[in-house]
């Protein structure tokens, strides 16, 4: 009876407030997986993150390891180790921007190098962000780190969170990467209201060159080196995803290049996801400064996307002064970094208008460049308030 009673007590100590707050985290992790798996929706990130963020959310127990010593054990401590091996010191981001790297064919950027201009003109979501977030977080470190949520990139934001210090940086890494994996959800409904359906039919002929095997061996290695002498702050990040660039352009490196694409790029996404969530408990995102950070963050990609397809809007009357044929604004849509997503959305909503209209070579050079860009834009947040 006694042990009944106890068992009783238990649950109605846990059925409190902060048990209905872990309740309700259970709640956010199987939405998580459950858009994962029937939605399709990054369901590298967003299953492992709403994996974890279920394993966070139990009460601990009380382990008494000597007489009179007790230690209090929760249910995601190894979750801890991970967070202090892999994202803490930065390794688990940089680690994944060399399989990035891999990934990336920097052949349509350099088809049509202005199409970096648009990567650049993507990140204003940043810079606006930073405004806003000022207003409601009075440490000028918070408020830059939550800005770069508007880089639609996951690493990126963990590398300049934690070398600011901001005190959100849990927040801020699973808006960062939560963002990334809505932008088929996000994306859209902006693009749609800035664009008129006689511009979402705009055709762009794609001309290939070919570009020498010699220049995409120097271009990562060109744009290192003007991005360590010009934003050092950049310098391991950029160095990082071209590195990867390298190994895969390089022609000597299939098996490596392979290895980065595939299986270290993977075997760090599950490790980084799950391990996300260990700032995903009750009393840490269930909190007006999280949901206020969230908020921001979805803020940071809407005028993201909005100013790129305004840029674009822009270019547009330029090219028609200049008497040359106008470009398809969605594709500044795809300035954003969040690669390759961003991309085959545009191409995607191409070809719903016209099913011959063909973008994806054009948006994946804007996207690839939008990842150059929202580097660029970490490190000038690092050298201004770092």
């Amino acid at each position: 009876m006694k042990e009944l009673l106890t068992l009783f007590d238990g649950l109605v100590g846990f059925f409190n407030v902060g048990g209905l707050k872990m309740i309700a985290m259970w709640a956010i992790g199987g939405i998580l997986i459950y858009l994962a798996i029937k939605k399709e929706m990054e369901p590298t990130l967003l299953l492992p993150i709403g994996f974890g963020a279920i394993l966070m959310n139990f009460p601990g127990v009380i382990e008494e390891v000597a007489d009179g010593v007790y230690e209090y054990h929760f249910v995601g401590e190894t979750l801890e180790t991970l967070y202090n091996a892999g994202i803490a010191n930065e390794l688990f981001p940089l680690i994944l921007f060399i399989g990035i790297g891999a990934m990336i064919d920097f052949g349509p950027l350099l088809t049509n190098p202005k199409l970096m201009i648009f990567g650049a003109a993507a990140q204003f979501g940043i810079f606006f962000t930073l405004c806003m977030a000022s207003v409601f977080f009075p440490e000028i470190k918070d408020a830059a780190s939550i800005a770069i949520i508007g880089a639609a990139d996951g690493p990126t934001s963990i590398v300049v969170a934690n070398a600011l210090g901001s005190n959100y940086v849990g927040a801020i890494t699973v808006a960062a990467y939560s963002y990334m994996a809505l932008v088929p959800i996000i994306q859209p409904p902006v693009i749609k209201a800035l664009t008129t359906k006689n511009e979402r039919k705009i055709r762009m002929a794609y001309n290939p060159q070919s570009v020498s095997k010699t220049t995409k061996i120097l271009f990562p290695i060109v744009i290192t080196i003007v991005a360590c002498v010009f934003a050092p702050s950049a310098g391991s990040l950029i160095g990082f995803l071209m590195f990867g660039n390298l190994i895969r352009e390089c022609g000597v490196l299939d098996s490596l290049s392979e290895t980065a694409q595939k299986v270290l790029a993977n075997l760090i996404t599950i490790f980084l996801g799950i391990t996300i969530a260990f700032n995903m408990t009750a009393e840490q995102f269930l909190s007006v400064p999280t949901l206020l950070i969230m908020g921001l963050g979805l803020v940071a990609f809407i005028v993201d996307t909005a100013g790129g397809v305004l840029f674009a809007k822009l270019f547009n009357v330029i090219l028609k002064l200049l008497g040359k044929p106008p470009i398809n604004p969605m594709i500044g849509a795809a300035g954003i970094s969040a690669f390759p997503m961003s991309g085959r959305i545009v191409h995607k909503m191409g070809l719903e208008e016209d099913n011959q209209n063909f973008l994806l070579m054009h948006s994946i050079g804007v996207n690839v460049s939008g990842q150059i860009a929202s580097v660029i834009a970490g490190a000038l947040i690092l050298g201004f308030f770092g």
